[in-house]
């Protein structure tokens, strides 16, 4: 798990291109954009802009995925996301799910808590359990960006 601002993210272009490319894409992203999914390298890197309420963390799922990283930026608002590894999820709630890319657990005994403002984004791999969307104080709006970055061939 990473998590920096988006001024910072030169340090990441060694992660790969399509990271490069996404992180690229997320600095010239428009806060004007409206919600939806957009191709940035078809399938293999895309972004999915998003407007929501942010909800209390116990209504919300942990979820890893296995053929994609995610990289999630906050554009506006503030949220919180809970974050542990992998390793420490027992309680699968949904089995893992191919044409999502997504499984759902239950909370494991100890979570990190990232908290997320404007301009701060996190990058989540396959072994990071994270739980996004979660209230920080009070219910909040916020516009996302997940980035979702293949990371096989």
């Amino acid at each position: 798990m990473i998590l920096d601002h988006l001024d910072r993210a030169s340090l990441y272009r060694n992660l790969g291109p399509r990271f490069a490319r996404g992180l690229d894409w997320l600095r010239a992203f428009d806060p004007k954009t409206p919600p939806g999914r957009l191709a940035i390298e078809g399938d293999d890197l895309y972004a999915m802009v998003q407007t929501y309420d942010t909800q209390p963390a116990a209504r919300k799922s942990f979820e890893t995925h296995r053929a994609f990283a995610d990289i999630q930026y906050l554009a506006g608002g503030e949220e919180t996301i809970g974050f542990a590894p992998l390793s420490e999820l027992k309680a699968v709630t949904q089995p893992y799910d191919a044409a999502k890319d997504c499984a759902l657990y239950a909370d494991p005994k100890c979570v990190t808590n990232l908290v997320m403002g404007p301009g701060m984004f996190a990058i989540f791999w396959p072994d990071d359990g994270h739980k996004p969307g979660c209230t920080l104080g009070a219910l909040a709006q916020v516009q996302k960006v997940v980035l979702k970055v293949r990371l096989q061939p």
